[in-house]
């Protein structure tokens, strides 16, 4: 069955990986990035010429997450276009490495306005949708970091995903007598195919930095090499995608809660189950276990 579906973040890694998944899935997709017409010119461009060249009906769309307006315009677009929204994947993020003191406090909030603030914004533009209709998805791409190992120099970054993830495990008990279905997607670390490491931000007290030298000299290069050395040779960020299009053409009530895609295996998997379980254990101690999974679609 088709569906329409909302993308964010959608100008390279993760993000640009699914969009031509999802849309070779026989889906209508848009793709949602900011400055479509100038610094993402280039991706909104190839992202036209793959739906072009492979009869596949993949939409670029102005959609900057850091700002409300920009979602809104983004939704009604796609409403306007279609009879409806199927499937929001929260993919947009950004990380930042460096030692944790040298990042302001207000370079600590763009981290979460990125990682978390962001799908607030694009729930409360789609979700009046979603819960009219009674129906819906929405996938949160994560990270193991939220769980299993954490090396230094990520913290704002960490503690973003970790924020991100609480959000998404309330919103999927707080949707689900509207019949709206939530997966969280877990990626582990992919130190090839994406430009997460390349186009991570840095902090700006360049003196602190400076002084974790001292101590620290070489550290973000080494927590990059053993990445890259520990991950299996054939670990391929593409499975992300592919996940995300399995989930997506999987029927309501049968989606799994939660899905890790990892190649280092850092223990997030194993730490995840044992909070998820729990989690489960506690709503059904409490009465509310129809919150584990979404209702049935009903009329409105």
């Amino acid at each position: 069955m088709t569906k329409t579906i909302i993308v964010t973040g959608a100008s390279s890694g993760f993000g640009a990986m699914t969009v031509r998944t999802l849309a070779d899935a026989g889906h209508v997709v848009y793709a949602g990035m900011r400055q479509i017409d100038d610094r993402n010119a280039p991706a909104a461009h190839r992202a036209r010429a793959y739906a072009s060249e492979n009869g596949v009906d993949l939409r670029p769309i102005e959609l900057d997450v850091s700002d409300q307006s920009s979602v809104d315009a983004a939704v009604r677009l796609v409403l306007d276009e279609q009879n409806g929204i199927d499937v929001v994947v929260h993919n947009a993020g950004h990380m930042v490495l460096g030692p944790t003191e040298a990042f302001t406090p207000e370079q600590l909030a763009a981290a979460y306005d990125i990682n978390v603030l962001s799908t607030q914004r694009v729930n409360r533009a789609i979700l009046p949708h979603l819960r009219g209709r009674r129906d819906g998805l929405l996938v949160w791409v994560g990270s193991t970091s939220t769980r299993g190992g954490t090396p230094p120099y990520l913290a704002p970054y960490f503690a973003a995903k970790a924020g991100m993830d609480s959000l998404a495990v309330s919103y999927a008990a707080e949707l689900a007598r509207f019949g709206i279905d939530s997966v969280i997607v877990v990626p582990g670390s992919f130190t090839t195919g994406t430009n997460h490491f390349a186009n991570a931000g840095h902090p700006a007290d360049v003196d602190v930095a400076a002084a974790y030298e001292t101590e620290y000299a070489g550290l973000i290069d080494q927590v990059g090499a053993s990445l890259a050395e520990i991950a299996p040779a054939d670990a391929d960020p593409h499975q992300v995608a592919e996940e995300i299009a399995l989930v997506v053409d999987t029927p309501k009530g049968q989606r799994p809660f939660r899905i890790h895609i990892d190649p280092v295996d850092d223990g997030a998997e194993l730490v995840n189950a044992v909070g998820d379980r729990v989690r489960s254990e506690f709503y059904r101690r409490i009465g509310l276990e129809d919150l584990l999974r979404p209702a049935a679609a009903t009329p409105a």
